[in-house]
């Protein structure tokens, strides 16, 4: 156990794909977690939060909460000395209603979350951007490779009809202004395609990117690549970003900067017996490959797990979870 024994921090989207992650490595830690679901009485929700390592009634507590229902967030905030707010819905395919699917969630759930922490004392909030928040960006310097100074092309969202990376584009911008203007303690990070072993029974939404690749689907995903990064890299680097009072700003999180071309012939060459499409070598037009894209995060001592590892792991899950035979 750690020397945080019994600090109380509140995880929203606790239940999900990085969330329930995030409040394993908590726990682990010494953490009291008081972890935000949609709704208590789904036990697709609520089980296998209650079967990690070390979870008990004590130090885990579940809350059933609503991103646009203030008062349902500050029960779960109230207490804490730190929140992560990693809740925000996440869809890649064809939007409906994006005001109402994507961007109301994002950005006025931030705000509510962003508000409930500064009444109630919080002393840090975590909060889980996106590399959505730095690319598409098509007016970036040709030869200069993209780091947390880049920020999403808002205009090009609209008219490329992108609804994702624009939610959390003007979620994280919403963030930054509000803990200028009320003095909140705020940190960021921003993941790429986040993969690796699946602790919920519903698979989300990168998880499906390697599925359908394995089955055989050409998507690019020219607008939402710009790297792998193992799910628990992600929870690791919003733990170093809460307990390391040095860290500031914003976090980029990929193991490295890439095509999604390069992780679809890396999957190639892992699983020949599946069908993975033979796909261009450059799939996101104008982005500049690096090693080196999360040198932040590098330097508070986060060690990426590499792509070929990520993988592995992810084919791993999918196949003990029945998505793959």
């Amino acid at each position: 156990m750690g020397e945080r024994e019994g600090e109380v921090v509140c995880v929203t989207g606790g239940s999900g794909y990085i969330g329930s992650w995030l409040v394993q490595l908590l726990l682990h830690r010494g953490y009291t977690v008081n972890a935000t679901l949609k709704n208590l009485n789904d036990e697709k929700e609520t089980k296998h939060l209650q079967s990690l390592d070390g979870a008990n009634q004590s130090n885990l507590r579940l809350f059933q909460m609503d991103l646009l229902n203030y008062d349902s967030i500050v029960a779960a905030v109230t207490g804490a000395a730190g929140v992560f707010h990693v809740a925000s819905p996440c869809i890649v395919d064809q939007v409906q209603d994006p005001q109402l699917q994507l961007l109301d969630p994002a950005i006025k759930g931030t705000i509510n979350v962003l508000t409930a922490a500064k009444e109630a004392g919080v002393r840090r909030v975590v909060v889980t951007s996106s590399i959505s928040a730095i690319f598409p960006s098509p007016n970036w310097p040709a030869d200069v490779v993209k780091d947390e100074d880049c920020w999403t092309d808002e205009e090009y969202c609209k008219q490329k009809g992108v609804w994702y990376p624009l939610s959390k584009t003007l979620a994280e911008k919403a963030a930054w202004k509000f803990a200028v203007e009320k003095g909140l303690d705020i940190v960021v990070v921003n993941p790429g395609t986040v993969m690796g072993p699946i602790i919920p029974p519903a698979i989300n939404a990168s998880m499906l990117m390697i599925l359908r690749l394995l089955q055989g689907c050409t998507e690019t995903y020219e607008d939402f690549f710009m790297g792998l990064v193992h799910v628990k890299d992600v929870a690791l680097a919003h733990i170093l970003v809460y307990e390391n009072t040095l860290a500031t700003g914003r976090h980029l999180c990929v193991e490295a900067i890439s095509h999604y071309g390069d992780f679809a012939a890396k999957v190639a060459e892992l699983y020949p017996e599946y069908k993975v499409p033979r796909l261009p070598k450059d799939t996101q037009p104008g982005l500049l490959r690096t090693k080196d894209g999360s040198k932040k995060l590098k330097e508070l001592g986060l060690v990426f797990t590499p792509m070929e590892q990520i993988i592995k792991d992810s084919v791993e899950s999918l196949r003990s979870k029945g998505y793959l035979s």
